[in-house]
């Protein structure tokens, strides 16, 4: 396992971040089973969010922190303030109430990083910015960041703390992966993957900000499951969404390349897939959903495999040679 740091979390953080959205308790003895697979694999980051299983997932996770008694050994990425199907809720309020929230579903009193799960850009940056700092002086959270939020207004953000003595966003969690988005899979979402999000790519790069991006196998395209002749046999809602999302011809032309490199080097399709996300020139941090140890071991393969530049620009279909 790779491990990377976060200025203000004094804990090392796997490269790859196990998320939690499938874990439940009415399977508490499977989820515990995951969640003690990845960590003895060295796996010490855990991705969850407000919205997950209406806070199950939360408390899943916060019991199993306690009771195995890993607490200073583990990163644990929260997220709030996610919209609803009524409103946008990036408001000091939300922000305020999901944190607490999310504090008693774990049973803790502080996180290591707190991501806003969604931006509101008609919104001014201001009152997020201060909200944040007032929860990161009273120590409810170390650092901070958003998840789906663009360079520009990250950038606002930042702009505003530095001009008014306070903290900045100091991590961001937008979609990235080798497969194109050709329409965002939900409403608000920001991806700097393909041709469109080399500009945001490039910033990342300069500046080394951590990013902690999901959607590694872009929906479950790179599972080895979509297939051009196969894609209205699908019914499941997530699987009809990565249909709708990634299911085209230049999406499948790199599906092409990574099977033939797969080949090559004896790994799997979501291998393959996942090294990209892990190869390329930027600070990340791979968010991953397995759902079993055996999944996770295979993750841990793949970050493993580090592909040269002219393997990714051949994967990204910007070169014919590799």
């Amino acid at each position: 396992m790779e491990y990377g740091t976060v200025p203000g979390v004094d804990k090392p953080i796997s490269r790859l971040v196990q998320g939690t959205v499938m874990l439940s308790s009415k399977r508490l003895e499977e989820s515990f089973a995951l969640l003690d697979g990845v960590y003895e694999q060295g796996g010490t980051a855990f991705d969850t969010a407000h919205g997950y299983g209406g806070g199950d997932c939360e408390r899943v996770l916060g019991r199993w922190v306690n009771e195995r008694g890993v607490r200073d050994q583990v990163v644990v990425i929260a997220k709030g303030a996610h919209h609803n199907q009524d409103r946008q809720r990036v408001t000091p309020y939300d922000i305020t109430a999901d944190l607490h929230d999310s504090l008693a579903r774990q049973k803790r009193d502080n996180f290591d990083l707190y991501l806003l799960h969604r931006d509101d850009p008609s919104l001014p940056v201001g009152p997020i910015v201060e909200v944040l700092n007032e929860h990161k002086r009273a120590g409810k959270i170390n650092v901070f960041g958003g998840s789906n939020w663009s360079v520009a207004r990250i950038q606002e953000a930042n702009a505003y703390a530095a001009a008014n003595g306070l903290e900045g966003f100091a991590v961001s969690s937008p979609n990235f992966s080798l497969a194109v988005q050709a329409k965002p899979p939900w409403a608000n979402c920001v991806s700097i993957s393909g041709e469109k999000g080399a500009e945001e790519r490039a910033w990342y790069q300069a500046n080394q900000m951590p990013l902690f991006p999901w959607s590694s196998l872009a929906g479950g395209f790179f599972s080895g499951r979509f297939h051009r002749d196969n894609l209205d046999s699908f019914s499941e809602s997530l699987d009809t969404l990565a249909v709708e999302t990634y299911c085209f011809e230049d999406n499948f032309r790199r599906l092409d390349r990574v099977q033939e490199l797969a080949d090559e080097k004896g790994m799997s399709i979501p291998q393959i897939a996942t090294a990209y996300v892990l190869s390329v020139p930027l600070n990340i941090f791979a968010l991953v959903g397995c759902n079993n140890a055996s999944e996770y071991a295979a993750n841990v393969a793949a970050s493993t495999l580090k592909l040269t530049p002219q393997e990714i620009a051949w994967l990204e279909l910007n070169s014919e040679t590799r």
